[in-house]
């Protein structure tokens, strides 16, 4: 009977879904996404908008998307772009939005969390500041969270450790990892993801920080011996919406896509773990590798004592970076919510 019962539980839920999808008005969305080559992209935003979105609404909602670095856009300039109404959605990373307001660096700091799940207890802390930012100066609305596998150095020679990244110039990408490498002695150089290859082959620079599998998929081990897999944090991603387009929106589609995005940032964080996992093997060319190519760079181990100068550099030049281009109301803020949750503090300049 409780079989049944509960069977018949199932049914009508399906049948409401089903129904409830039949309903949605149709829509057709533009999107601009993340860099194709990373497995974000790959195995979670393209075929959320090009299959899940598609088969969830019943053919309702379409998605026109398209990455980035398939159109030559500044990853810089994304948020300046939805905010225009270039497109009604879009996937970027956080980071390099600090430019415009320091506080969209502030829950992936340079090394900051060492697990994907503090990195998204982090996020999650820190997500009421973001989306009021967002909407408050950008006419843009936060709907989802994501990342990528750990930020660490691939370089072109076999390094033989933090104390070797020292007079070195290294490929970053945001303010924070430049706080982090200022306090090694390491000489940052900003530069797009797609540029980094040929300035790696060319000896522009010496050594180049992307996620673990991202520079796999990417083709960096092409152009690297080593990996010194000490994280500078997650890349985290956010997808976005205009405000003035999700206005505009039938209520129900408002509802199905906010439905939609929650499950898609569960997955986002998923995949991370299967792909941290998967990356050291396909670095090594061990298997299983599934998710990337299987090269053969030397990974170099990080020692105990590095993981120590690690946290001091967390503690003193990242936070101390960061918090004096903030100011000191919103290292407090940070204080409330990243710091809290951590267990950790910002100086308040």
């Amino acid at each position: 009977m409780l079989q049944r019962w509960m069977m018949g539980l199932a049914l009508a839920a399906a049948m409401t879904t089903c129904v409830a999808a039949q309903d949605l008005p149709k829509s057709q969305f533009k999107v601009i996404g993340l860099n194709s080559p990373t497995p974000a992209s790959i195995h979670d935003e393209v075929p959320f908008w090009r299959k899940t979105v598609l088969e969830a609404s019943k053919g309702a909602i379409t998605a026109d998307i398209t990455p980035l670095d398939q159109m030559s856009i500044d990853d810089k300039t994304m948020l300046r772009l939805l905010k225009l109404g270039v497109m009604d959605f879009a996937g970027m990373d956080i980071s390099k939005m600090a430019g415009d307001d320091p506080r969209f660096e502030a829950c992936d700091l340079a090394g900051l969390t060492l697990d994907p799940e503090k990195a998204r207890t982090a996020c999650n802390a820190y997500r009421g500041v973001i989306d009021r930012q967002m909407q408050k100066n950008w006419n843009v609305k936060l709907l989802a969270f994501g990342g990528n596998t750990p930020q660490v150095f691939w370089c072109r020679e076999v390094v033989s450790g933090l104390g070797g990244l020292k007079g070195k110039k290294i490929r970053v990408f945001n303010n924070t990892m430049r706080d982090f490498l200022g306090g090694v002695g390491g000489s940052a150089v900003s530069m797009a993801f797609a540029e980094v290859v040929p300035a790696l082959s060319a000896g522009v620079v010496d050594c180049g920080v992307t996620g673990s599998l991202s520079g796999n998929t990417a083709g960096w081990a092409e152009v690297t011996k080593s990996i010194y897999p000490m994280s500078l944090g997650w890349s985290i991603n956010v997808l976005a919406v205009n405000l003035d387009s999700w206005k505009r929106l039938d209520p129900k589609v408002q509802a199905f896509m906010a439905e939609q995005t929650r499950a898609y940032e569960d997955k986002m964080w998923a995949t991370i773990k299967t792909t941290t996992s998967e990356a050291d093997n396909c670095n090594s060319g061990v298997q299983p590798c599934t998710m990337g190519k299987l090269a053969k760079t030397t990974i170099v181990p990080v020692k105990p004592e590095e993981m120590d100068a690690h946290k001091k550099l967390v503690e003193g030049a990242v936070l101390a970076g960061w918090a004096k281009r903030c100011g000191a109301e919103c290292a407090r803020e940070w204080n409330d919510t990243v710091g809290k949750a951590l267990g950790l503090k910002a100086p308040t300049p």
